[in-house]
């Protein structure tokens, strides 16, 4: 009985059954549920090399990422450096090699090979005319040079250009077929790709326009003149305006998933900057992490804001400045100790002959150099030898706030320092938190740009607007996605079935293709 197959047990009649005894009944069911047991392992086994491979897919893409954003992004803050050498900061020397690189760039035009670029049509130059003293060429043979090897060698590049400025626009007519349905029997109207419902203008367009007012930061009235100059398209900065508006409108979808995604992942950069609406001050914030970049306008810079982005509690950690808005929020906090550093340097500056604020400074700054180091090798060290040496990092920043018979200027920038005590070392425990909120500052350069070039917005819409769109196209930068592609598909996505293409349904896409190319 031992022996027996499932497919036999199954197959028992009652009859048969009822003239078993119990013990071997028994030993019928132990055989079922051993059975079971081991179709289940075996499923769990293809589930798991299923997940196995959907994590080295996903592993890929976050590589491709970070290779693009990492140069920007891990660089310490433009102003000064992260810590530098003892005594006072000094901009690291050019070495010889950057100025061959520099050199070498002088030389070209800057510009990719043109060496496996295809051309889609030849031009022949002809030379009638000596273009030195005039004289007839028409009848002289061309020279036809050789290479070292005899063959022909032809004086020729490959050249790269835009459309040729069109003296007008292309105008379509589109008609739409109605039908009714047989089935439903609803009357049903062709939809068309190349316009949003209601809209005369084209898809290009609007994608166009979008491209320009966010990542280009051109005002309304240069899109217009650009538009109208080089397209030949005319249209006024209000219709330009309210096009931009609804565009953001249906892209609301994409701009919570942004949101969701950011308050999901373990590590948050936090930043804000001043913007105005019609003249009065508001402010720009950014939530941000690796994978995603969320910038918010709102009238207030208090911890009103954070609690509404983040919630009040956070379950990862949050990097920021030592603004007090991100004190109320329950999570773990990283205080920028570029920040930090810069404060006291300012002290360095205005009381040189305080030598003690210098001390105390060099001080911190190793304690944080330590910090770092003891971070990148937790793993070689053990969790107990890290603990200890946490603890002793920990004393060394305790016994340093406890400056015996401190100056007035030193008092206060212990008393400074003391308040982020609690936020110094956090980075420590954590294996991709920096101690620094550099990543904060280069999300939040695009809107600082912005608003520098178009000194902010004319309405409240139009801020919410920016801060949408621009949140999508940061977050298509850090996730690889080009954003004219994903906002071309995801538009027309809305055009056919009512709803814009998400993110994730693009990167879900992308590792499918992925997956049947691998398999073909």
């Amino acid at each position: 009985m031992s022996n027996m197959s499932l497919e036999k047990i199954l197959n028992f009649t009652p009859e048969a059954t009822r003239k078993l005894s119990k013990n071997k009944i028994i030993r019928l069911v132990f055989i079922i549920i051993r059975t079971l047991v081991g179709e289940i392992e075996e499923q769990k086994k293809k589930i798991d090399e299923l997940l196995e491979k959907n994590k080295r897919l996903q592993k890929e893409l976050d590589q491709d990422r970070k290779q693009k954003i990492n140069k920007e992004v891990n660089q310490p803050s433009s102003k000064k450096p992260e810590w530098d050498k003892d005594g006072n900061p000094k901009p690291p020397t050019k070495s010889k090699n950057r100025k061959k690189k520099k050199d070498k760039k002088k030389e070209g035009s800057g510009n990719k090979s043109k060496n496996n670029l295809v051309p889609e049509s030849v031009n022949y130059n002809r030379l009638d005319n000596c273009p030195e003293c005039g004289m007839d060429l028409s009848q002289e043979e061309a020279i036809i040079e050789k290479d070292k090897e005899g063959n022909k060698k032809e004086n020729s590049r490959v050249v790269e250009d835009i459309v040729e400025p069109s003296e007008k626009t292309i105008i379509t007519k589109e008609v739409q077929e109605r039908k009714r349905c047989p089935k439903c029997k609803k009357l049903v109207t062709a939809k068309t790709e190349r316009a949003l419902p209601g809209s005369d203008i084209g898809i290009n367009t609007i994608v166009l326009s979008v491209y320009s007012w966010v990542i280009c930061c051109i005002s309304f009235p240069k899109l217009q003149a650009y538009l109208n100059s080089f397209m030949k398209l005319t249209i006024s900065t209000a219709g330009l305006s309210k096009l931009i508006i609804r565009v953001a409108k249906i892209s609301t979808p994409i701009y919570d998933e942004i949101l969701e995604d950011v308050r999901n992942k373990p590590t948050v950069w936090a930043d804000e900057t001043g913007w105005r609406i019609k003249g009065k001050l508001w402010w720009l914030w950014i939530f941000a992490n690796k994978h995603s970049a969320y910038y918010w306008p709102d009238e207030s810079r208090g911890s009103p804001v954070v609690e509404r982005i983040l919630g009040s509690i956070f379950l990862g950690v949050l990097i920021s400045d030592a603004w007090g808005a991100y004190n109320t929020i329950v999570c773990a906090k990283q205080t920028c100790m570029v920040h930090i550093s810069r404060k006291i340097r300012k002290f360095i500056e205005a009381y040189p002959q305080y030598k003690s604020i210098m001390t105390f400074y060099v001080k911190l700054r190793r304690i944080i150099k330590d910090g770092e180091k003891l971070q990148k090798i937790r793993q070689e060290i053990g969790e107990d030898a890290f603990c200890r040496r946490l603890k002793q990092l920990k004393k060394r920043l305790n016994q340093l706030l406890k400056w015996k018979n401190p100056n007035q200027v030193l008092k206060e920038v212990i008393k400074k320092v003391y308040r982020q005590k609690k936020h110094i070392l956090t980075f420590v425990e954590y294996k991709d938190v920096p101690s620094h909120n550099n990543y904060g500052e280069y999300i939040i350069r695009k809107g600082v740009l912005k608003r520098k070039i178009s000194g902010g917005s004319m309405s409240v819409e139009g801020a919410r607007a920016y801060a949408c769109l621009q949140s999508i196209a940061q977050t298509c930068h850090l996730r690889g996605i080009p954003f004219l592609v994903f906002l071309r598909k995801s538009l027309v996505h809305y055009i056919l079935t009512g709803k814009p293409l998400l993110l994730s349904e693009y990167e879900k896409n992308k590792v499918e293709l992925i997956e049947l190319k691998e398999a073909a």
